[in-house]
């Protein structure tokens, strides 16, 4: 059978969700635990592969295993055989059809910034620490150039392999609460590094390095050599996957 998880974990301390030999991956950790609860060697696809550092709040998997177990056994069992980093937060049975990655009809990203004079021992390997002050209300009307379809170019890393830089953003905010400013993007798919450089972009314009036009004139100018900074991955995190009702998987709490 095919069965889907929930799993949320921090990615300070893994070199990324991509299965490699000799470190520590996401991938790897959760694979062996599944395993392990199998009795077989499992292969977990994805929904979205994240980078060194960034973290998963709502990442959706799936397997396919012949083990038969009961849903709450694939929970616990699995956590049982993680590290603390790595939480399966629920398990489904879905049907062949079902594919984390390719099912998937949009991606939730959050990126955090902690705006304040002093840097955080608890924030530390989960937000970014910005000590300059940032303009909220401009980083916001910055990013209302980016919402819609558009070529992202400019905001994907050089070294992207996606065949096509169009992609289409849904939503876009930018609120501060306290000391902390909170960049929310939904969209039907990211190129690699965009969220990150949609940051740079927008944190430049926040400390009024750039003009709020900046943002539409970077997407406009289809080259990433013309883009700005990519920001630090440990303020990044994948939030949640949207995917058809027909699957009927769990909501997402975090959204």
């Amino acid at each position: 059978m095919r069965v889907a998880m929930g799993v949320e974990y921090d990615g300070s301390s893994f070199h990324g969700w991509q299965l490699q030999e000799h470190v520590d991956t996401v991938q790897g950790g959760l694979e062996q635990a599944i395993s392990n609860v199998a009795d077989h060697p499992v292969r977990v696809h994805c929904a979205g592969r994240t980078d060194a550092g960034v973290h998963g709040l709502g990442q959706v998997v799936h397997f396919d295993t012949d083990a038969s177990r009961p849903m709450r056994s694939w929970i616990l069992g699995t956590n049982v055989n993680l590290p603390a980093q790595i939480n399966v937060t629920w398990a489904q049975q879905v049907p062949d059809s079902f594919h984390a990655r390719f099912s998937a009809q949009h991606r939730h990203y959050r990126y955090l910034i902690l705006n304040r004079m002093t840097r955080s021992a608890i924030w530390r390997d989960r937000a970014v620490w910005v000590h300059r002050p940032l303009n909220v209300e401009k980083m916001q009307q910055a990013a209302r150039h980016l919402i819609g379809t558009h070529d992202f170019s400019s905001y994907r890393a050089l070294g992207c392999q996606a065949k096509s830089p169009v992609r289409s953003i849904t939503m876009l905010r930018v609120e501060r609460e306290y000391d902390r400013i909170i960049i929310d993007l939904q969209a039907d798919g990211f190129l690699h590094h965009m969220v990150r450089n949609i940051a740079g972009v927008l944190i430049a314009i926040g400390a009024g390095d750039r003009p709020v036009d900046w943002s539409r004139v970077v997407l406009e100018y289809r080259d990433r050599t013309l883009g700005g900074v990519t920001a630090p991955p440990h303020g990044l995190y994948l939030v949640g996957v949207g995917y058809p009702d027909e699957f009927k998987l769990p909501e997402n709490p975090h959204r």
